[in-house]
């Protein structure tokens, strides 16, 4: 990464059971500044703390930490590239720099992943497998919308970019998340700010310099890091004039309030506790296993994996004694592992949050069918859970909860799995399992949310629009719905 604060260091990664080959070590730098107008500055207070690996508790970098001056910097350093560059371009000028950065993202690919799962704690296999090559689609994918954005958006007129763009993202697939942003808003002509979590900000870090690499003009992308006081500086500046979020559904109202009485538009992408409904005719095998990578190897329910299982009356014995013995079988273990299936939360603020809720859960009165195989005593690691005779007014039933957990009720009727359902005020996404075509499209029409899969879940292409339903988001993502969230007409 040319130009970053300080010396490069490099991080080896432990001995792995390596299936394909092993990616030993990642180069990272001792300190990074913040990323404004293709430069590495320091902010203006100096700031810094550590970015630390989930998996040993040991830093991995020191990071600059913004405040609302060098957010304002950060800003105005956009806008600067937006008059100067990027609003200029024409579409099919724009498609080459984007296309070049989808390259440049599959030629680092391993850097990424690597940096990925070190920074968040998420297992490598999916960081390479699926985040990475999901970037890389999301880059080429919006390359072909920069020149049809007149005839697609606009119906021959022109389709202009709104300016600058504001991007919020959560600790459960950081890069990917940029990306999702990041993408749609170059393709569109915008210039972006964007600003990771506290906790996982190398990856985005690191595809900040490789687009600047790949030849994006100086301020087009520009990174701040810090806590939650510069997003509130972001949601709030004047000069951004679209904001977009993805994560806990409590942040996505916080940051809502703060860019009320602004006149930029805003996109929420939030959680909430998505149901997977299992008819009495599902196909078990499939539903099992799709379940458990769901719920256990994902980051949260944003992030595609269900907490909340409904299932017939006349399986859910059945049911809770197959996902035991899977879940009994995960490794809860280093994230660099090619058979680790659970690697840490990305913060101990978020694995207390986490056992907190497996707490309450016994408390309350549910059944712990399993809690996994014994995670590792130190740093950021959970044990998976897998919980029955979950009553609706329960927490671990409401409330969202970020990590490897699962909540199972039983239902008698269809109405009443609907009807259970829709109970709560958020509907990101549903699944439903059943080998009958009818009941699918019955019991998918009758349900809130913004997405539902039947036979499957977790499924995204860059092409499909999404979005929440209720309480769990604002506006949508991905497709030509999520093109037209970038430009006016």
């Amino acid at each position: 990464m040319p130009g970053a604060l300080g010396r490069a260091v490099t991080t080896q990664a432990l001995e792995r059971s390596a299936v394909r080959n092993a990616v030993t070590s990642v180069d990272l730098r001792a300190r990074y500044g913040l990323f404004i107008a293709g430069e590495w500055v320091a902010p203006e207070s100096g700031a810094v703390a550590a970015s630390v690996n989930p998996a040993t508790e040991t830093p991995l970098a020191e990071v600059s930490r913004a405040g609302p001056l060098d957010v304002d910097r950060a800003v105005r350093a956009a806008r600067r590239a937006y008059d100067k560059y990027w609003r200029k371009l024409r579409g099919a000028d724009r498609a080459k720099y984007v296309y070049r950065i989808a390259q440049a993202v599959t030629e680092r690919s391993r850097d990424l992943a690597t940096c990925e799962s070190l920074d968040s704690g998420k297992p490598l296999a999916q960081t390479r497998d699926g985040d990475v090559p999901a970037a890389a689609a999301d880059f080429f994918y919006h390359a072909g919308w920069a020149d049809k954005l007149d005839w697609a958006v606009a119906q021959g007129q022109r389709a202009r970019p709104l300016g600058v763009v504001g991007a919020i993202c959560s600790w459960t697939s950081p890069l990917l998340e940029a990306v999702q942003k990041l993408a749609p808003a170059l393709a569109c002509g915008n210039t972006v700010v964007i600003k990771p979590d506290e906790h996982t900000p190398l990856s985005t870090l690191l595809l900040a310099a490789i687009a600047v690499e790949a030849g994006l003009p100086p301020g087009v992308v520009n990174v701040v890091t810090g806590s939650a006081n510069a997003a509130e500086a972001l949601a709030e500046h004047p000069g951004v004039d679209r904001l977009a979020f993805s994560g806990p559904t409590d942040v996505g109202k916080a940051l809502r309030r703060a860019a009320a009485g602004t006149a930029k538009r805003i996109t929420l992408e939030l959680g909430g506790k998505p149901p997977i409904i299992v008819f009495e005719d599902a196909p078990l095998d499939r539903a099992l296993d799709a379940i458990v990578r769901g719920a256990f190897r994902s980051r949260g329910p944003g992030a595609g994996g269900g907490s909340r299982l409904l299932v017939h009356e006349s399986l859910v014995a059945q049911v809770i004694e197959r996902l035991r013995v899977h879940v009994e079988r995960l490794r809860v273990g280093d994230p660099l592992d090619e058979e680790t299936d659970i690697g840490p939360l990305a913060s101990r603020a978020a694995r207390d949050r986490f056992v907190d809720y497996v707490r309450a859960g016994v408390e309350e009165g549910a059944v712990l069918a399993a809690h996994g195989t014994t995670a590792p005593e130190q740093a950021y690691f959970v044990a998976p859970a897998l919980f029955g005779g979950v009553e609706a007014s329960y927490r671990i039933a409401r409330d969202e909860v970020f990590g490897p957990v699962l909540c199972t009720s039983a239902f008698r009727t269809t109405e009443e799995a609907i009807e259970r359902a829709n109970a709560l005020p958020e509907g990101p996404w549903a699944s439903l399992w059943t080998a009958s075509g009818a009941l699918a499209l019955r019991a998918a029409s009758q349900l809130s949310a913004g997405t539902v899969w039947c036979n499957g879940a977790g499924a995204i292409d860059p092409s499909a629009p999404r979005g929440g339903f209720g309480t769990s988001g604002l506006g949508r993502a991905g497709g030509l719905a999520g093109v037209r969230e970038y430009v006016q007409t």
